[in-house]
């Protein structure tokens, strides 16, 4: 058996910005899905989820850092979505981010300096910016970017979320032992 190493690395500052997080929030429209709303012929809004970010935040509970989700939106679609991922800590229909995402920090019991943000357009600013560490999709608006202390690669929808959880897991040391749990070849 060929022995799995991580083949993601980071610029030492940025890992040093994204250390210590303990709670993730996200949003949807652009981030978790590509921005585009589908609409069926009886009105009903429909979204499409990239499994790659869903095993992300799926990772990050692993890890011990709590995935929020703070969308302006709500559909069944997207409840049945983070029920099946289990994300537990949901503000639905909000277009003020910042009130909610300070109640989730207190329920929690945290502060901004341990919460990271990925958001890609202007209501998602000031969480973004009151956060340790902020990111965007690489198809955020460009006012998103330029707050954004990692712009991914992947568009949102597309990988971009996955990438910020890599990204925090790798600054929290947890990557590693995450991927040797998934491979099999983890060390006692």
């Amino acid at each position: 058996m060929r022995p799995i190493t991580p083949a993601l690395s980071y610029p030492p500052e940025l890992l040093l910005l994204a250390q210590g997080i303990r709670v993730a929030f996200f949003d949807i429209d652009g981030v978790l899905t590509d921005g585009g709303l589908y609409f069926s012929e009886h009105g009903e809004t429909l979204k499409r989820f990239n499994t790659l970010d869903g095993h992300g935040l799926k990772l990050l509970m692993q890890a011990g850092i709590t995935p929020a989700v703070i969308t302006g939106r709500d559909s069944k679609p997207l409840r049945l979505r983070l029920q099946a991922l289990g994300v537990m800590q949901v503000r639905f229909g909000t277009e003020d981010k910042r009130p909610a995402a300070e109640a989730i920090l207190t329920e929690l019991g945290l502060d901004w300096s341990q919460a990271a943000a990925i958001g890609d357009d202007w209501p998602d600013l000031p969480v973004m910016q009151r956060c340790a560490f902020a990111g965007a999709p690489a198809n955020a608006h460009a006012q998103a970017k330029a707050l954004a202390h990692h712009v991914t690669t992947a568009r949102g929808g597309e990988g971009a979320a996955r990438e910020f959880c890599d990204l925090l897991l790798v600054a929290g040391g947890h990557y590693a032992d995450l991927l040797g749990h998934a491979t099999g070849t983890s060390s006692p």
